[in-house]
């Protein structure tokens, strides 16, 4: 039991993984079932720079790549490039195996903001072509953001699914990570790793950021004062709160569907417990029990259960309470060791850290049928986050000796590796989609 106490602990506080990427993603599988697309670089009226030192249609152009949905067609690649709808050539575009066409153009105003205008077109519809059309104003530091906005657009209309496209990341940043004084950072930045920004430097770890469903504030573990106590902070003022500082263990912060309660472990009592503490009242409520360690919460999207990790049946299985009987059932069965499970936004199947042959992967489990499906196999993968629409799995990977994130499609077709910066990472975390 002890050696089971220890292999979870240092499981929950100890994964550390490399920051990611700032620019592009490297392919490493999986184009076949792409839809075919082609981006006509925008005309610009003036040089309008994305922040990046790119331009705004490169910006498209790596959204829709990267989401593994799309083959973006190269720019290379058109000896017919239309500057607008009445110049496209529809048999040649459909000769070249493309269904989709985007125009835009980026036209420079006299108050130094930019209008941007794009249409998508379907290739095969010609008397009807255009699918969608809009003209947007934004200044050149907004350009990124709408270029993203563009993308969800298109991504959306295409595939019927909302883009992930405007969505942010949080993580841990550690640095200087193997010297006697190691900086923590927690750090939030675009779904394409670019602009990241950092809310709080500690000497102490800083552990498993969650969002508030609203996307505005997070929820994280600090040991800055040399014990785990969990944080809420507001990430456009910077304010932060104490949520939680009981004796022990505190840990694995997770909100309800509806940001009213926060599920998390506690270790009160003796060995971790699943709590919940409700947000408005205070009232913190223990809802698992006995002599099992019980980690890892992740809250059901309907708000009526909750996923755990649990050693009660002698090794690490992913289990679901109801809170309706208060009732408990175990959901893994394959492997010897199942955890970190969060549910896909539909609620019919899990993601989860799966091993098999003393490998560990991020694998996917149908709940109806009970079938899993291994989506990576590289020994070292590891803190699932799953995109708000399902689509796609972030997690943190060892490659060549370092840390760093990667990503791979609900179907395990699409991987794709963020190349690491200077430092590591620990436990990524999606957000929800984002308001504008």
């Amino acid at each position: 039991m002890r050696r089971i106490v220890y292999s979870i602990v240092l499981l929950m506080l100890l994964y550390v993984n490399s920051a990611f990427a700032i620019l592009s993603l490297e392919l490493t599988r999986g184009m076949s079932a792409a839809i075919p697309i082609a981006l006509v670089p925008f005309t610009n009226g003036a040089m309008a720079n994305v922040p990046g030192n790119t331009a705004l249609s490169g910006v498209i152009h790596n959204d829709l790549q990267n989401s593994g949905q799309f083959k973006v067609i190269e720019p290379g690649l058109f000896d017919r490039a239309p500057a607008n709808t009445k110049q496209v050539d529809f048999k040649h575009w459909q000769s070249r195996g493309v269904n989709n066409l985007i125009l835009g153009t980026v036209r420079p105003l006299a108050d130094g903001r930019y209008q941007v205008s794009f249409k998508l077109i379907n290739v095969y519809t010609p008397k009807t072509p255009v699918v969608i059309t809009q003209t947007f104003t934004t200044t050149q530091a907004g350009l990124r953001v709408l270029a993203h906005h563009i993308s969800d657009l298109i991504f959306q209309k295409l595939t019927g699914s909302r883009g992930v496209f405007s969505t942010k990341i949080a993580y841990v940043l550690v640095q200087n990570e193997n010297t006697a004084a190691p900086t923590y950072s927690l750090e939030v930045a675009d779904a394409d790793g670019f602009n990241p920004r950092q809310l709080l430097t500690s000497p102490q770890p800083i552990m498993s950021p969650n969002w508030t469903p609203n996307g505005q504030e997070l929820a994280y573990v600090s040991f800055e004062h040399h014990e785990a106590s969990i944080y809420l902070q507001n990430l456009a003022t910077g304010r932060r709160r104490l949520v939680s500082r009981f004796p022990g263990i505190n840990g694995a912060p997770d909100f309800s569907p509806n940001g009213q309660k926060l599920a998390m472990v506690l270790s009160t009592t003796g060995n971790p417990k699943i709590y919940v503490f409700d947000m408005n009242t205070h009232k913190l409520e223990q809802i698992t029990h006995g002599y099992s360690i019980d980690t890892e919460p992740a809250w059901a999207p309907d708000g009526k259960s909750l996923l755990f990790t649990s050693n009660r049946g002698g090794s690490p299985q992913i289990y679901r309470y109801f809170f309706a009987g208060n009732r408990v059932a175990r959901l893994t069965f394959s492997g010897n060791y199942n955890a970190r499970g969060s549910f896909l936004p539909d609620e019919l199947g899990i993601v989860m850290m799966h091993r098999a042959s003393d490998r560990f992967g991020i694998a996917k489990q149908d709940l109806s049928s009970g079938s899993v499906q291994a989506l990576t196999d590289s020994g070292s993968d590891e803190s699932p986050s799953v995109a708000p629409n399902g689509k796609m799995v972030l997690y943190a990977q060892n490659y060549k000796g370092r840390g760093v994130l990667a990503l791979v499609s609900i179907d395990g077709r699409i991987k794709l590796r963020l190349p690491a910066r200077e430092g590591n990472v620990q436990e990524p975390a999606w957000s929800p989609f984002l308001h504008s």
